[in-house]
């Protein structure tokens, strides 16, 4: 008899433990949403004189490289107290851009600027990061740093010319352009040391690469700066990463289009360690992931322990891409309060809708995610995937064991019509996934069961899975 008192004790224990925690999430999603609103405050862009200083003023002409003629209309325009820098109708090519504190640079309804393809249009190399790593490297194609109040907004193109003909093939594949016997940024005297020195704990400023390293820049990259607006403007042909802002506080990238079909590395917008960022009303067709938040790898990133937190992603579209929205992979300095909704996914191309991705070497704490309302057509692989097992084999050789934690994913109202997968979460015995919670969510014509181990706390309210 006390043996089953016991037992129906514990059983009775359990249904209120299992009451308190769903109350508990509840409760977290609420306030989470509420919070939401209040960071939205804090994110504000920045206002601009009425001052214009038109690049043909100082000596730009249609179609000639006409690199001076921008920075010299930045530096007039920076030292007038700012303003903007416009760009008329037409097609100008120029090499690196950089920005300086309150100038807006607007192009024009029809205005194209042309980036040029020529590596030594990018020198002298600059403080920047490459996939995590700081080092001093090629411009970015538009740079800032340390700067306040910069825009980029517009109807214009901003075209990188990126291909296979010039900083694609530094991929080191074949389907990129590289053929056996070329460089690449992969070879041992690139990537491979910038990774080992950064895992000995080298200086940033003893990490100089640039010509010779076959590291590809960004495209648009503010480094250490404030109060940023990048509005409206068509971005495509990247040599690498999008739009890539880099410790940088109070972001807005609105109605942006980001094209990069084909680009190896062709993500969309990647803020990496920075605090209060708004995306919003952009579009996204690209050759990795539409936005992929992160915050350094490795000991670079666990060592300056700065997040990515505190950022917005609403009314945006993704058509091919790695992920739709994606967390990591480098995420080694943590990433926090990440609210997004209102989104569309849809495309056969794009194999992940929501993912975040780690694995036990680059440590960091990744917490209180909220995903509502999102439509998603059709994906590739997996509609939700949370993994920690992402190529380990990297980053094995020089870093101890610092497990990623996840904790308080919430996910409600999310539709899909297509998938092979609805849901796959593979945490870890050492250090499973926290408190996940995924409600009033629909997936049609899923193929496979759900992949599920190594998590702690999931709950799964009013999910219909429908198979083929």
């Amino acid at each position: 008899m006390n043996f089953i008192r016991r037992i129906l004790l514990c059983k009775l224990f359990a249904i209120c433990l299992f009451s308190c925690k769903s109350n508990m999430q509840t409760t977290d999603l609420e306030s989470g949403w509420a919070e939401m609103e209040e960071l939205l405050k804090n994110i504000q862009s920045p206002v601009f004189p009425d001052n214009q200083f038109c690049i043909t003023d100082f000596g730009a002409v249609g179609g000639e490289h006409c690199g001076d003629a921008f920075n010299n209309a930045i530096a007039a325009c920076h030292e007038a107290g700012g303003g903007r820098v416009v760009v008329p109708a037409d097609t100008f090519i120029t090499g690196a851009i950089h920005l300086l504190s309150n100038v807006n640079l607007h192009l024009e309804d029809g205005a194209v600027i042309l980036f040029s393809t020529d590596p030594d249009d990018y020198l002298p190399v600059v403080l920047t990061r490459s996939e995590g790593l700081g080092l001093y490297n090629y411009s970015p194609l538009i740079y800032a740093y340390k700067q306040d109040n910069i825009a980029i907004t517009g109807k214009g193109i901003l075209d990188g010319q990126a291909s296979k003909e010039n900083w694609w093939k530094w991929r080191g594949r074949e389907q990129f352009g590289w053929k056996p016997g070329m460089p690449s940024g992969h070879d041992p005297g690139s990537f491979p040391r910038l990774f080992e020195l950064s895992e000995k704990g080298v200086p940033v400023e003893q990490r100089v690469f640039g010509k010779g390293a076959y590291l590809r820049p960004s495209f648009v990259q503010p480094y250490e700066c404030k109060n940023v607006l990048i509005e409206d403007v068509t971005i495509k042909n990247p040599p690498m990463w999008m739009i890539h802002p880099v410790l940088t506080e109070n972001i807005t990238i609105r109605n942006v289009k980001m094209f990069s079909i084909g680009a190896p590395n062709g993500d969309g917008c990647d803020p990496e360690s920075c605090k209060n960022v708004l995306i919003e009303g952009c579009e996204f067709n690209t050759g990795d992931d539409c936005i992929a938040l992160k915050s350094g790898r490795n000991r670079q990133g666990y060592e300056l322990g700065i997040p990515t937190e505190n950022v917005i992603i609403r009314n945006c579209k993704m058509k091919d891409g790695h992920g739709g929205i994606t967390i990591g992979s480098e995420l080694s300095g943590g990433i926090r309060n990440i609210y997004t909704e209102n989104c569309e996914m849809d495309s056969p191309k794009l194999k992940r809708a929501i993912r975040l991705k780690s694995n036990k070497y680059r440590a960091g704490v990744v917490e209180n995610i909220y995903i509502r309302n999102i439509k998603v057509g059709q994906v590739g692989e997996t509609v939700l995937k949370i993994n920690q097992n992402y190529q380990e084999k990297s980053d094995v050789v020089y870093s101890p064991e610092r497990f990623t934690v996840f904790r308080n994913i919430f996910v409600e109202n999310l539709t899909c019509d297509k998938a092979p997968y609805a849901i796959q979460i593979l945490g870890t015995k050492e250090e499973p996934i926290q408190n996940v919670k995924i409600i009033n969510s629909t997936f049609n014509h899923v193929e496979n069961d759900n992949l599920i181990e190594g998590v702690d706390g999931l709950v799964m309210e009013n999910i219909k899975i429908f198979k083929e």
